[in-house]
C-alpha cells in the first residue's frame, strides 16, 4: 500500500510508478484502492461485464499496469455533488446522492464489503496489487471507519509505504506525527517513507533522515526528486494555482506556457474553474499543442483575453449554471465570439434550459434557464449513462475540418435534445452552431483530427499564424517515453524497493 501524510503527496504517481516498474519486468500486477473521493472520473469493466465508473488514477495504474481497467480496481467511488452530499459509486454503478454522515451510518459496511471482494478478486488473478490510499493515513476520526487505508491495509494484509510530501514543508513533523498517531497494528506494517518532490541537493536532508530514523525506527527508502512524469490529475487540488494579486483572476502561469512560442503569439482557452469541476482533464491534450496556452479562469474575470473557452464537466449542473449567473460569467460567454465547446456538464449549461433540476441540483427549482447558446434541453433523471463510445465525426462548426471518428466516454446524467434543427458533429447527443460545440463525449481532444481541427479555429478566429507542428523526432528523450515509463523511472532510480520485498520479484538473484 501506498499511504500518504496528506491528500497531495503523490500516491498515484509512485502507485503508477510501481505499477509499471513491475509490469515491464514481468510481474502480474493490479492497481487498486477501496474507496475514492473523486470527481475525475473514467469508464472500466465491472465483474458482470457491463460499463461502470472508477476514478482516474486507478484507470491510469491500470494501463501503467498493461491492462484492462474493471471496476474491481476501485469498488467504492464517491463523487461530491456540493451542500455535503456525495453520489455514491459501488462496484461502478451510482447507488444514490448521500450526505456524509448518513454514508457512514447506512452504506460503510456494503462497502467495506464490496472492497473486500474485488481485492479477493484481484488477488487471484494477478501476483501483486498495489494499493493506494486516500489522503492521511493518520486521521483518527475516520480510523474506525477508514477503509482507503486502515481497513484496506488490514483485509489486504499489506505492507506500508508512507509517502511524505516535502513541498509544502514540515515533512519530518507530518512523517512523526502520523507514525505516532497510526493504530499499533497499522504502524506495525510500515516498511519505510518516501520523500516526495524534493528540489535540490539530497544530501541535505542526511542530517534529519537519520534522526527522523533514529527516533520512529522507520527507514526513508528514497528521496524522490519533483517532476512531474505527465499523469492525468485525479482530483481539483492538481489544478495550477490561483493567481496571487487581487486584480489578476487568472491563473498565474497557464497550461502549456514551456513550449517555446511567445506568450504574444499564443491561443489562449479559458476553462472556468467550475465550483463543482469534474474531468478537467479532457483540456489536457490541447496544452500539449505548440501555441496553445490552456488557463483556469475565475468566474468572474471576464473573457477579455481568451481566444477559446472550453466548458468541462460538472459534478452538478444546475447549482455550477446558477454560480456561473451569480458572477457573471454566463453574459460574457453570450458576448464572447471565439470558439466555444462545451464538455458533457458544460454541453448541458449551453443549452437552453434544463429541466428536472431538482434531480441533479440540491435546490428545488425544477427547471432552470440555461446559458442559451445552443438551441437544446437537457431533462434530468435518476438514469445515469456510463460507456465507452465510438462517434462518427462531421466537421462542423468550432471542428470545420475534422473527419474521422472520435473515440472516448460518457459519463452523465441528464439527456439532451434539440429544440430546433441543429447540426450534431458528434452523434445525437451533439450540437453545434458556427462557433459552438457541444458533446458528451469525454475525451474528445485526445482525438487527433478534432484537436487539430479545434486548434485551428483558434488561430483562425485570433487572427494569428499557427506555430509549425512538433516535427517528427524531435522530441528529447524524455518526451518520447511514456508517462507511465516516466513514472516507473522515479520509482526504480530514487525509491530502494527492497524495503517492500518487490526487488525479488524483479530479480530473484
Amino acid at each position: 500500500m501506498i499511504a500518504g501524510t496528506a491528500s497531495h503527496a503523490g500516491k498515484s504517481t509512485l502507485a503508477a510508478g510501481l505499477c509499471r516498474h513491475l509490469a515491464r519486468n514481468g510481474v502480474s500486477v493490479a492497481p487498486f484502492k477501496a474507496q475514492n473521493m473523486s470527481n475525475n472520473a473514467r469508464v472500466a469493466v465491472s465483474p458482470d461485464g457491463e460499463w461502470g465508473e472508477i476514478g482516474v488514477s486507478q484507470h491510469v495504474q491500470a494501463r501503467a499496469a498493461g491492462i484492462p481497467a474493471t471496476t474491481d480496481m476501485n469498488p467504492v467511488l464517491l463523487k461530491p455533488r456540493g451542500e455535503g452530499e456525495s453520489q455514491v459509486v459501488v462496484d461502478g454503478e451510482a447507488v444514490e446522492h448521500i450526505a456524509a454522515g448518513e454514508y457512514y451510518e447506512s452504506h460503510w459496511e456494503t462497502a467495506r464489503e464490496a472492497a473486500v471482494a474485488a481485492h479477493r478478486r484481484l488477488a487471484a488473478d494477478h501476483d501483486v496489487i498495489v494499493a493506494e490510499g486516500a489522503g492521511s493515513i493518520a486521521e483518527i476520526n475516520l480510523h474506525d471507519r477508514d477503509l482507503a487505508n486502515v481497513e484496506c491495509a488490514r483485509f489486504a494484509d499489506a505492507s506500508i509505504l508512507i509517502a511524505v510530501d516535502i513541498e509544502r514543508g514540515g515533512a519530518f513533523a507530518s512523517l512523526y506525527g502520523t507514525l505516532a498517531l497510526l493504530p499499533d497494528d497499522i504502524r506495525d506494517r510500515v516498511a519505510g517513507a518516501v520523500i516526495t518532490k524534493f528540489r535540490g541537493d539530497a544530501a541535505l536532508l542526511d542530517p534529519g533522515i537519520a534522526e527522523i530514523e533514529d527516533k520512529t525506527g522507520v527507514p526513508i527508502v528514497g528521496v524522490v526528486p519533483h517532476d512531474d512524469p505527465g499523469l492525468p490529475a485525479e482530483d481539483s487540488l492538481s489544478l495550477p494555482e490561483r493567481a496571487a494579486s487581487d486584480d489578476d483572476s487568472a491563473t498565474a502561469t497557464a497550461l502549456g506556457a514551456d513550449d517555446g512560442v511567445p506568450d504574444d503569439e499564443a491561443v489562449r482557452v479559458a476553462v472556468p474553474r467550475l465550483p463543482r469541476i469534474s474531468n478537467f482533464t479532457d483540456v489536457e491534450p490541447l496544452a500539449r499543442e505548440p501555441g496553445v496556452r490552456v488557463a483556469y479562469v475565475e468566474l468572474d474575470s471576464g473573457l477579455d483575453d481568451a481566444d477559446a473557452v472550453v466548458l468541462p464537466g460538472s459534478k452538478n449542473t444546475v447549482d455550477d449554471l446558477l454560480a456561473l449567473r451569480e458572477a457573471g460569467f454566463d453574459g460574457a460567454l453570450r458576448e464572447f465570439d471565439g470558439p466555444v465547446v462545451g464538455l458533457c456538464g458544460g454541453f448541458q449549461l449551453l443549452g437552453e434550459r434544463l429541466t428536472g433540476a431538482d434531480v441533479e441540483g440540491t435546490g428545488s427549482m425544477s427547471t432552470v434557464e440555461g446559458i442559451g447558446v445552443l438551441p437544446v434541453e437537457t431533462h434530468f433523471t435518476t438514469d445515469k449513462r456510463v460507456e465507452r463510445v465510438t462517434r462518427t465525426v462531421e466537421g462542423v462548426g468550432p471542428i470545420r475540418g475534422a473527419s474521422g471518428t472520435a473515440t472516448g466516454y460518457e459519463i452523465h446524467a441528464g439527456r439532451s435534445s434539440p429544440i430546433e434543427r441543429v447540426d450534431r458533429p458528434l452523434g445525437p447527443e451533439s450540437a453545434a452552431t458556427d462557433r459552438v460545440l457541444g458533446t458528451y463525449l469525454h475525451g474528445l481532444f485526445e482525438n487527433e483530427s478534432v484537436r487539430d481541427a479545434f486548434v485551428e479555429a483558434m488561430f483562425e478566429a485570433s487572427g494569428k499564424p499557427r506555430p509549425a507542428p512538433r516535427r517528427e523526432g524531435a522530441e528529447t528523450s524524455r518526451e518520447s517515453r511514456s508517462p507511465y515509463d516516466r513514472a516507473a523511472d522515479l520509482v526504480a532510480d530514487n525509491v530502494d524497493l527492497g524495503a517492500l520485498g518487490v526487488r525479488n520479484l524483479v530479480d530473484p538473484d
